[in-house]
């Protein structure tokens, strides 16, 4: 899947050839959220996938021969996509005080290694490990 998307924003930002494979009563691999995530990173092609947002209904093949014609040839790269952080003892601290996401990530960062021992060992369930 990954490669497929890859593939997708190549063809719609570079090669403008034409990838999309659809045979009868088989669905479509191409994810239009995904390719507009990718578009959105860069601020000439923004605008045209904020523009697929609004129409998402459109059919796929609708919407990756628009974006292909309408998008400028030019190679654009992103060093890297947006990942939500991962944070090691936000579950335990969640649990603990009974706090939200963002509440428990202020305290994360207040809370001291002895005190997310303690934390941890009060979370402890009983049983065989």
């Amino acid at each position: 899947m990954a490669n497929k998307l890859f593939d997708y924003l190549r063809s719609i930002n570079d090669t403008k050839e034409d990838i999309m494979v659809e045979l009868p009563g088989q669905k479509s691999d191409y994810n239009a959220y995904m390719i507009n995530r990718g578009l959105s990173y860069f601020i000439d092609t923004i605008q045209i996938a904020n523009e697929m947002n609004y129409n998402y209904r459109l059919p796929a093949r609708l919407q990756y021969d628009f974006l292909r014609l309408f998008v400028r040839k030019r190679k654009r790269y992103a060093k890297e996509w947006f990942k939500a952080e991962k944070y090691e003892n936000l579950e335990a601290i969640k649990e603990y005080y009974g706090y939200s996401n963002q509440r428990a990530k202020e305290v994360l960062s207040l809370c001291t290694k002895d005190h997310l021992d303690h934390i941890k060992h009060k979370l402890r369930k009983g049983g065989k490990s």
